[in-house]
């Protein structure tokens, strides 16, 4: 199918690569499918644009949290584990949505409410976190503090 979109165009998505969130994300809920784009380049890419398949006009740079130095450890529940029909926690990819922050004029990362797409299933939902317990590693210290 063809889908008109902001950024680039015409584009030709073939259904069976569609991100379904049935949801929607926050503040966004009536679009719903979604496709991975990304502008060819030499390797892999580290930023995606998730064009909304439904409106031309939504669509999220979202980056893969290890890209930036950040990891999660999340649980889900049973409701989340039947939304996305996990059935191997490593079906499940953890992408962050960027956003721009227009004071610093620099791109942040939403680590607050990161998106889980299950990659065989193509089904995703927003995990909003609502409490953070970070658990920070200091590495590389140069001398012992006394």
């Amino acid at each position: 199918m063809q889908v008109q979109t902001h950024l680039f165009g015409t584009i030709e998505v073939d259904p069976d690569t569609v991100i379904s969130f049935p949801a929607g994300l926050t503040g966004f809920e009536s679009s719903v499918r979604y496709k991975l784009v990304h502008e060819a380049a030499e390797g892999e890419p580290v930023s995606f644009t998730l064009q909304s398949v439904d409106n031309p006009s939504v669509a999220f740079q979202i980056i893969d949290p290890t890209a930036i130095g950040f990891q999660y450890e999340l649980e889900l529940s049973d409701a989340e584990r039947a939304a996305l029909k996990v059935e191997q926690p490593e079906d499940v990819a953890v992408m962050l949505l960027l956003f721009k922050q227009e004071t610093a004029k620099q791109l942040g990362a939403n680590v607050r409410a990161p998106l889980l797409i299950n990659v065989k299933t193509r089904l995703g939902l927003q995990k909003v976190i609502g409490n953070c317990r970070p658990r920070i590693t200091v590495s590389n210290l140069s001398s012992a503090v006394g």
